[in-house]
């Protein structure tokens, strides 16, 4: 599906998103909720500075303007591998993305990523992943990290991470993958109104607390998650 696509099914009764060299922002109303706030990346451009402080900016002037849900529409590069957004400290501006965008979800403006086109890295983790639920679209195509960078990253072979990403999604990449790690809520069905879809999750949100290693321990992809938890627990207990 198109962008234009995505938005029809969404908001049948027209909305007001503008993109302006791949940043999106405006409003629509869902058919079971207040105005929304829409925000995003279009077009797979990649995200730096100005891009996550243009973001951020608009979700923190939309605070006192309303209580509507704030929809977060990724189709991304990664973050943008440039000296000057490094200098700049493009992992500040990212983070503070990431935070302003959990600040209003804890303040009353639920936050909602809807995936449907390439992400990756530090654009995921601040936009979509950043969100208290991801929705993927088919066709997606995210990334935490691709292999060959991730192949650098642990000194493994390639062909070694492949062999691993078949049995394990935590060096996989796919939107399949994302959802079995509990990393993507839902998958919606493209050929079904988005409008429908939002609406009924919209009605049956989870609440704030992050259930994403439950999630993904119930789908199969983090075996592991209920043993790391009660580590972190413990060790809260004693470090108090």
């Amino acid at each position: 599906m198109t962008l234009d696509d995505i938005l029809a099914s969404l908001f049948p009764s027209g909305h007001e998103v503008r993109n302006d060299k791949g940043i999106l922002f405006g409003s629509a109303r869902a058919r079971s909720s207040a105005k929304m706030l829409i925000i995003g990346i279009a077009g797979r451009t990649a995200l730096g500075v100005d891009e996550a402080i243009r973001l951020a900016g608009y979700v923190l002037d939309s605070l006192d303007q309303g209580s509507g849900p704030i929809l977060v529409l990724v189709d991304s590069d990664s973050q943008r591998m440039s000296r000057r957004d490094e200098l700049l400290g493009l992992n500040e501006f990212l983070s503070h993305l990431a935070k302003v965008l959990i600040y209003a979800d804890m303040n009353g403006r639920p936050t909602i990523g809807l995936l449907y086109g390439h992400s990756a890295a530090g654009a995921l983790l601040a936009t979509g992943l950043a969100a208290r639920v991801l929705v993927g679209l088919p066709g997606a195509d995210p990334a935490v990290m691709d292999l060959p960078s991730m192949a650098k990253v642990t000194k493994l072979s390639t062909a070694a991470l492949q062999d691993k990403a078949k049995s394990t999604p935590v060096f996989a990449p796919g939107l399949s993958n994302l959802a079995r790690m509990g990393a993507v809520h839902v998958t919606w069905n493209d050929a079904a109104s988005l409008a429908d879809q939002l609406d009924a999750l919209l009605a049956d949100m989870p609440d704030a607390h992050d259930r994403r290693d439950a999630l993904g321990e119930e789908r199969g992809g983090r075996m592991k998650a209920a043993e790391i938890a009660e580590r972190v627990r413990d060790l809260t207990l004693h470090t108090r």
